[in-house]
């Protein structure tokens, strides 16, 4: 049933992706920003300068209270992302939670098993999945122009990009890990999600801390705090094995001396290949190996999509989330395994 009206939400958090997320529910007139919070008394003074917000809370558990907050948006650190997204949950509100969705797949499962039981949605950004160009590649897999896909590359590298130096995103019991979960798990899902499996049966991986515990590779996003611990890693890849057979490589680096910064993508299958982001397709014709441009561009910003699948198909017109909790879920497992794989120095199931 299609909902009129405008829905009242909630930002809590406003760090860099939280002013990204009240900036995109600001173009949308299906929404209305009506209360944000932060712990940080400066963040909400700055977003109430920016954006004209009223209603600041240093407590989310005031900004909960609001009968005219329908939807919240959580962008806070890791360890903060389960706790609080349950507990919205449970008040009555829809969330868009930011990636990665929690510290562990526990907590992944107790998310939307909450969001079930509440009746209320539950969608986890994962903004690659709103490119347009992702989405074509998906549907090129899905009409069978790679015919069975048995290896997938994918990597998300950084030359200098550690976010936030000695703050919660270097401190693992606050972030979980490091390169892995922040932008790993971007490459990781577009992945899985183009090929339409995330069913891993089992991870041999390894992670590093090469730059930043000597205070090297600082990138521009986050709040550093000078003298703060650095306990997670700063590159980390994977070998997975999947339950059909398909083999998914995986590299995350915040820092490293790359041969260039790249978020890429490379399939191949028994009939044809697809090379992200050149947007190839590598297919046979006459018995020869050809390369064809797949005509594609990013008609919106994604974000800005995810935001009205979150807020206009979920919300008004009661449509289920493109983040499937089956999917988010494996998508988890598979993040701890790695996690686990590396810290064993061995293969390890994916449970």
């Amino acid at each position: 049933m299609i909902r009129m009206g405008t829905v009242g939400v909630g930002v809590i958090g406003c760090g860099s992706i939280g002013k990204y997320h009240i900036d995109r529910c600001l173009k949308l007139s299906e929404a209305k920003v009506v209360a944000v919070c932060d712990i940080d008394k400066q963040a909400l003074k700055e977003v109430k300068e920016k954006f004209k917000v009223e209603n600041l809370y240093v407590d989310y558990h005031d900004l909960l209270d609001r009968k005219d907050v329908e939807a919240v948006v959580v962008s806070l650190p890791n360890y903060l992302h389960a706790p609080v997204t349950i507990d919205a949950l449970k008040s009555g509100k829809h969330v868009l939670c930011e990636k990665p969705p929690a510290l562990n797949a526990k907590q992944v499962e107790e998310m939307f098993a909450t969001s079930k039981k509440a009746g209320k949605k539950l969608v986890i950004g994962l903004t690659r999945r709103f490119s347009n160009t992702t989405r074509v590649l998906r549907e090129y897999v899905a009409d069978g122009a790679l015919g069975e896909v048995y290896l997938a590359k994918c990597g998300y590298l950084r030359r200098t990009g550690i976010p936030g130096m000695g703050s919660w995103f270097t401190t693992k019991s606050l972030a979980g890990s490091g390169a892995v979960f922040d932008i790993g798990v971007h490459a990781l899902d577009m992945t899985f999600w183009i090929i339409n499996d995330f069913k891993a049966k089992s991870v041999y991986a390894s992670t590093y801390a090469k730059f930043g515990p000597r205070g090297k590779a600082a990138g521009d996003w986050g709040k550093p705090v000078p003298g703060g611990p650095f306990d997670v890693e700063d590159l980390g890849v994977a070998l997975i094995k999947m339950e059909s057979g398909a083999t998914v490589y995986l590299e995350a680096a915040w820092a490293s001396f790359a041969p260039k910064a790249e978020f890429y993508v490379h399939l191949l299958g028994d009939a044809g290949g697809l090379d992200y982001p050149a947007m190839n397709l590598i297919t046979e014709e006459e018995g020869k190996i050809v390369t064809k441009k797949i005509e594609c561009e990013e008609k919106e910003d994604p974000y800005l999509v995810e935001m009205r699948h979150f807020i206009v198909d979920c919300i008004l017109k009661d449509e289920e989330p493109i983040t499937k909790p089956g999917e988010i879920i494996m998508l988890q497992e598979t993040l701890d395994a790695i996690l686990e794989s590396a810290e064993k120095k061995e293969e390890v199931k994916v449970h």
